[in-house]
C-alpha cells in the first residue's frame, strides 16, 4: 500500500519531485502510515496504543484520521492540514482529500456514523461531508461544500447544502477544479434574466397605456431602468463567472 500511495502522489502532485521529498515533507503520507499502523492495531484489539498514535500523528501532521477509519489504497490527502475522518468512516481507492475536509457525524448516534466514499472521489477543500451516507465513484465535490445526502456515482457536488450538479461526470481531468458549476448563481441568474423580461413586458403595457406619467403621479410611476441594483447583480455574476 505504502508503494501504492506513492506512485499516486507522483501521478498526481506536479510539485513532488523524488521519493525522499515525498517520503519526509509529505504529511498526508505520513499520516496514512500512521494510521494503517493504528488500525492493524485497533483491529487486532489493542487498547489505548492505536489511540495514541493517531493522537501523535495529529500532532505531527495536523490531520486527524481515527484508528477505526477504513481508507483504501492510492489515497492521497494533499497538504491535508485540518483534515478530520472519523471512526466509522470508509475511504475508497484512489480517493484524493484536499485540507480542512472532514468526514464527520451528525450527532451522538451510534453504530456505523460516518460517511462512506466510492473510489476516486475528489473531495474540495474545506468540504464537510457529515453522517451515515454514501458517495458514490468518482464523484466530485467542491470545496467549502457541505455534503448531508447520498450522492450518486460520476456526479459533482456543490453548495450548501450540497447539491448535484451534473450526471454522468467524465471529466478525464478530476483536479479541473475550475469546471465545477456555481449552482446558486446559475439560478440568481435565471431569476435575473426573468424578472428584466418581465420589466420589459410592463414597459410595452406601460407605453400602450391611455393613462400618462402625469396622471399617474410621480410616485406611482414606475422606471424600470433606474434601477441601480441592476448593477450590483451583474458584477456578482459576472465574479462568478455565469
Amino acid at each position: 500500500m505504502l508503494l501504492t500511495d506513492l506512485r499516486t502522489i507522483f501521478e498526481r502532485d506536479p510539485a513532488a519531485r523524488n521519493w525522499l521529498e515525498v517520503l519526509f515533507c509529505y504529511p498526508g503520507l505520513q499520516a496514512l502510515v500512521f494510521h494503517r499502523l493504528a488500525h492493524w492495531l485497533y483491529k487486532i484489539g489493542i487498547p489505548f496504543i492505536p489511540r495514541f498514535i493517531s493522537h501523535i500523528s495529529r500532532f505531527l501532521t495536523g490531520i486527524e484520521i481515527h484508528p477505526g477509519a477504513l481508507i483504501g489504497q492510492g489515497v492521497f490527502i494533499d497538504h491535508g492540514m485540518g483534515v478530520v475522518i472519523g471512526e466509522t468512516a470508509i475511504v475508497g481507492d484512489y480517493a484524493l482529500i484536499y485540507q480542512g475536509v472532514t468526514l464527520g457525524g451528525t450527532g451522538k448516534e451510534s453504530g456505523k456514523r460516518h460517511p462512506t466514499l466510492g473510489s476516486h472521489v475528489v473531495v474540495g477543500a474545506g468540504a464537510k461531508v457529515l453522517g451515515n451516507i454514501q458517495i458514490g465513484d468518482r464523484v466530485r465535490i467542491g470545496a467549502g461544500s457541505v455534503v448531508l445526502r447520498d450522492v450518486p456515482s460520476n456526479t459533482t457536488v456543490v453548495g450548501i447544502p450540497g447539491r448535484v450538479t451534473r450526471q454522468n461526470n467524465l471529466s478525464t481531468n478530476i483536479l479541473d477544479h475550475d469546471k465545477v458549476r456555481d449552482v446558486e448563481a446559475e439560478v440568481i441568474r435565471a431569476l435575473f434574466e426573468r424578472v428584466k423580461a418581465l420589466e420589459k413586458q410592463f414597459e410595452e403595457l406601460q407605453d400602450q397605456s391611455s393613462f400618462s406619467a402625469t396622471e399617474l403621479g410621480d410616485e406611482q410611476t414606475y422606471n424600470p431602468k433606474s434601477n441601480k441594483s441592476d448593477g450590483m447583480i451583474e458584477d456578482f455574476l459576472d465574479g462568478a463567472g455565469i
